[in-house]
């Protein structure tokens, strides 16, 4: 995380060096915001403005979505698909503890589909022939 006086230029560097594709900003231990790359390139270089002097209190999503750490899978993908985001901070008692991305749910569900596919090919074969 990363205060709102933070520099556009060092939420890039911090992107890249965890290979993320957002920032949660936070005032202490509060979050205020969140900032994208996509943000970043909408916000700060399509209209020519610098990365190391535009702030991201400036440009962040204020007061952004988030989930509890129970949430089921369906309310990220809902909440995701009705508010066309890619990130959800994961907070507990107000507190971050982490984050989702439409990444993190594609990869469990493909999970899911490939756990279900094979339990359905093994009750297709049926039980391994008995040597006798």
């Amino acid at each position: 995380m990363l205060p709102p006086s933070a520099t556009v230029l060092a939420a890039l560097d911090l992107m890249r060096d965890r290979k993320m594709r957002s920032i949660l900003v936070a005032e202490g231990t509060r979050l205020v915001g969140i900032v994208t790359q996509g943000d970043c390139a909408m916000k700060v270089l399509r209209p020519g403005l610098g990365a190391a002097q535009t702030f991201l209190g400036d440009i962040m999503t204020r007061d952004p979505q988030c989930i509890s750490p129970d949430a089921p899978l369906e309310k990220c993908m809902d909440l995701m698909m009705n508010r066309r985001i890619r990130h959800l901070p994961v907070t507990d008692k107000g507190q971050v503890i982490g984050m989702v991305s439409i990444g993190d749910i594609v990869r469990d569900m493909l999970g899911r589909q490939s756990r279900q596919i094979d339990q359905l090919e093994r009750k297709l074969k049926g039980p391994p022939p008995v040597d006798g």
